[in-house]
């Protein structure tokens, strides 16, 4: 077994001791068991259990950046490749494995989680973002306002209320209906140079 095989049935393991023990709970030695690895393995690889959860941050952003990059190279640009884009994004930040993390960030005393969940998005997410809604806008405009917006408009508190157990995992029809709207609102808040330039009626 390669160490990306073992890498990702250790991740594996985490997540469902996670869900099962919560953050407090999940020991390496449980994870470890898990995951039919030594304990030393984990300790020697990860250092301790923020490491392990840091690194799976990680991880889990270079998925949702490498699947937003295929989603916004789907042959469309600006505000119809960021419907696209928003769709996937709004999957996979209120996904199992991205809740699972979010909630071993808010029972992580330390902040180190929450501060790497944050500094994952800003640096593999947010450009993304920022180079479709300039597509959009233009290539001069500051598009910081855009971007509060849009992520407003899409996500909400659904990542809370998903986290807090009061919302189930999101359609692919309400997934689509959810960016439709927050693409039709942006435009109507920030109207794009040459008029809306997306048929929302249209599949």
């Amino acid at each position: 077994m390669t160490k990306q095989e073992r890498t990702k049935k250790i991740e594996a393991a985490a997540y469902k001791v996670l869900e099962a023990k919560g953050f407090k709970g999940a020991s390496m030695l449980a994870i470890a068991r898990e995951a039919k690895a030594s304990n030393e393995t984990l300790y020697a690889w990860y250092g301790d259990k923020i490491g392990l959860f840091s690194a799976m941050i990680k991880s889990n952003a270079q998925r949702v950046e490498s699947d937003l990059l295929k989603a916004k190279g789907n042959g469309k640009a600006g505000l119809a490749a960021l419907l696209h884009v928003g769709g996937s994004l709004l999957a996979m930040v209120t996904s199992e494995h991205a809740i699972a993390l979010n909630r071993a960030a808010a029972g992580d005393v330390t902040g180190e989680l929450g501060r790497a969940l944050g500094q994952e998005g800003r640096n593999k997410v947010l450009p993304i973002l920022v180079d479709l809604l300039k597509e959009a806008y233009g290539e001069e405009q500051d598009v910081t306002e855009h971007l509060e917006c849009f992520l407003s408009l899409l996500l909400g508190d659904l990542q809370i209320r998903r986290a807090i157990g009061t919302v189930e995992i999101l359609s692919s029809a309400e997934i689509k209906l959810r960016s439709e709207r927050a693409i039709e609102r942006l435009q109507l808040i920030f109207a794009p140079p040459n008029g809306p330039i997306l048929n929302l009626q249209t599949p």
